[in-house]
């Protein structure tokens, strides 16, 4: 026995205003990420985001993005009080599913973003994370793993991937 218990959750279906070959392009390139940082630092942003996140939170999600390392296929950040934690992507199905897994981790885990052709225009996506989780730990973090995949799920349908 290996101490530790499966957690799976997959994200609701987020639909996104652009064609899934747009889409999977900027995700499978970690790279573009560096525009998640930047659109942080937009007031505009910061205010559509102060009305669901509290300011203090926002302040963390701030902290956290300033530590993030890219490259084309992982991304790291520093989160407290955990520590370095980076993933990177293990596998490409162009342009349908991009596979992540976890680098430096306490938690070994896999993340899928799925995207299906709605329209030649739109797509929709969702994010499925599969972990193992310590035994003790699965009751104290169920529901900050589902709501964190979600707010993945929610940040990733609101880039601009023109």
């Amino acid at each position: 026995m290996n101490g530790g218990s499966k957690m799976k959750h997959e994200s609701e279906v987020k639909l996104i205003g652009y064609p899934q070959e747009t889409v999977y392009a900027k995700i499978a390139d970690l790279n573009n990420l560096a525009v998640v940082k930047e659109r942080f630092n937009d007031p505009e942003v910061q205010a559509k985001m102060a009305g669901n996140i509290p300011s203090d939170k926002v302040e963390q999600v701030k902290k956290t993005l300033e530590t993030m390392q890219v490259s084309t296929d992982s991304v790291s950040v520093e989160v407290n009080p955990v520590g370095r934690l980076a993933i990177q992507i293990i596998e490409r199905d162009e342009p349908k599913c991009i596979k992540f897994g976890s680098v430096m981790s306490p938690v070994k885990f896999n993340l899928w973003v799925q995207l299906l052709p709605v329209t030649t225009e739109t797509c929709k996506m969702r994010i499925t994370v599969d972990a193992d989780i310590p035994v003790f730990l699965v009751g104290m973090i169920g529901k900050p793993f589902k709501d964190g995949i979600e707010r993945i799920a929610d940040m990733l349908a609101s880039l601009p991937y023109e």
